[in-house]
């Protein structure tokens, strides 16, 4: 199915490229006279102040010599990074363009004179819908089965299932508390050792045939469990090697399953759940509000596909490629929270990042052009948001946070950031409204 979908957007992208290059601007700004000395001077100053050379202490190697030595050329580019910013900033104030994506910056000329930028700024691009509104597209109809709420409590009962011990043998599902330890050629290994370890059975959590061999077995018992690792197994030492684990097991547990009684409900803890009937009526809006919410999704990925379509627009590769690298950022800071790294994540999948970038590719142009149509969208539509709604939005993030709401504007780019979320979800809302059977 996933390939199916991935091949569909594909050919949206290749049904919405169009051959003209409008958002495509060269701008050319040139630094001299004050302003191009004034950044040479200051250039010298910062490097006289590690500067060292023979006859001169460290911080006063007069100009003259600095020159006569490396030659003036050698403070150019210095110089020309320090007015870089405020050479773009002139460039926009002078064209009166807008940037979506950071501009690419080439060196023309540059000497004692002055220096010469070309800025090529990339703007929003013309995009043209001729038709998003009356389009069929149903939206899913969201069910909940008892079979699903069964499901559910039979989870939450395991969960709050108790431990109570066992006298007889140990069978799949039960937890033994072993001693353990391994040994290769007769010698102990690293690793292979452990006092009073739960070990459920069923876990998978030992190698292959370890918790096999441990059925069956009863408190007091002790035995020898010959085994082979896997020849992938990561300790090379260990790879395909036979070992014997010794395995005594010290406490059989069993879990006992809970009844839906008055003690269980205590336990559970959950607000106005005191019985069953409430319990699943719980259960059943929980698993509702999560299956419309992917339902909702689920329908407007497929309006805004449906609305693609009727769309005329040549997307620039820059917007697409720093929505990659948007992708990316916001994967390793999921990954973060297990402890991994993008190197990591390549080491484990064998991928590059090239390979990463080409797989993010579809996505973020898809992420590029529903975002441009619902602009448009919202532009037709003339669809505004006041400051009180947009400080309402940003209240709510606020809470949801627990942080104060001056922080969380500073961080989302201020009201306006808001007043673009607020906009855009009310898009959403219309486009759903026009579209609706």
């Amino acid at each position: 199915m996933a390939k199916k979908e991935e091949k569909e957007t594909k050919t949206t992208k290749k049904e919405t490229k169009k051959s003209t290059k409008d958002y495509l601007h060269e701008v050319e700004i040139k630094i001299d006279g004050d302003d191009w000395k004034n950044a040479i001077d200051e250039t010298f100053k910062k490097k006289q102040k590690n500067l060292s050379m023979d006859g001169f202490r460290k911080g006063k190697v007069p100009r003259s010599v600095y020159e006569k030595k490396f030659g003036k050329e050698s403070l150019f580019l210095d110089a020309a990074d320090e007015v870089l910013q405020g050479a773009y900033l002139k460039a926009l104030t002078e064209s009166k363009l807008v940037p979506v994506v950071q501009p690419q910056v080439d060196l023309k000329t540059i000497d004692e004179k002055g220096v010469v930028f070309k800025f090529t700024i990339i703007t929003k691009p013309e995009i043209k819908i001729k038709k998003y509104s009356g389009l069929k597209v149903e939206e899913e109809k969201v069910e909940v089965t008892k079979e699903e709420i069964d499901h559910e409590i039979s989870h939450i009962l395991e969960h709050y299932a108790e431990m109570a011990t066992k006298d007889g043998k140990v069978e799949k599902g039960d937890i033994a508390i072993i001693d353990f330890e391994g040994f290769k050629d007769g010698v102990a290994f690293d690793g292979g050792k452990g006092e009073n370890y739960s070990l459920e059975i069923g876990s998978n959590t030992f190698i292959p045939g370890f918790e096999d061999g441990v059925v069956g077995m009863k408190a007091g018992d002790e035995k020898d469990i010959d085994l082979t690792f896997p020849k992938d197994y990561a300790a090379k030492d260990l790879a395909g090697a036979k070992v014997v684990f010794k395995v005594k097991v010290n406490e059989v547990k069993t879990k006992v399953e809970r009844e839906l009684d008055e003690d269980f409900f205590e336990d559970l803890g959950m607000k106005d759940v005191t019985n069953e009937k409430e319990l699943r009526a719980s259960i059943k809006k929980n698993i509702e509000d999560h299956k419309k919410y992917e339902a909702e999704n689920a329908y407007l990925d497929k309006l805004l596909e449906e609305v693609s379509k009727n769309v005329e627009v040549d997307i620039p590769e820059e917007m697409v490629n720093e929505e990659v690298e948007n992708l990316k950022h916001r994967m390793e800071h999921e990954m973060s929270h297990q402890g991994l790294t993008l190197d990591m994540y390549f080491q484990f999948t064998g991928q590059t990042e090239a390979d990463l970038n080409a797989q993010l590719d579809t996505e973020a142009y898809k992420n590029v052009l529903y975002r441009l149509m619902l602009e448009e969208i919202r532009s037709l539509e003339k669809i505004e948001a006041t400051d009180k709604e947009a400080e309402e939005e940003a209240q709510k993030v606020a809470d949801r946070y627990q942080a104060p709401k001056e922080e969380i504007l500073k961080q989302m780019g201020g009201i306006e950031g808001f007043k673009y979320d607020v906009e855009m979800n009310k898009t959403i809302e219309k486009l759903k409204e026009l579209n609706k059977a």
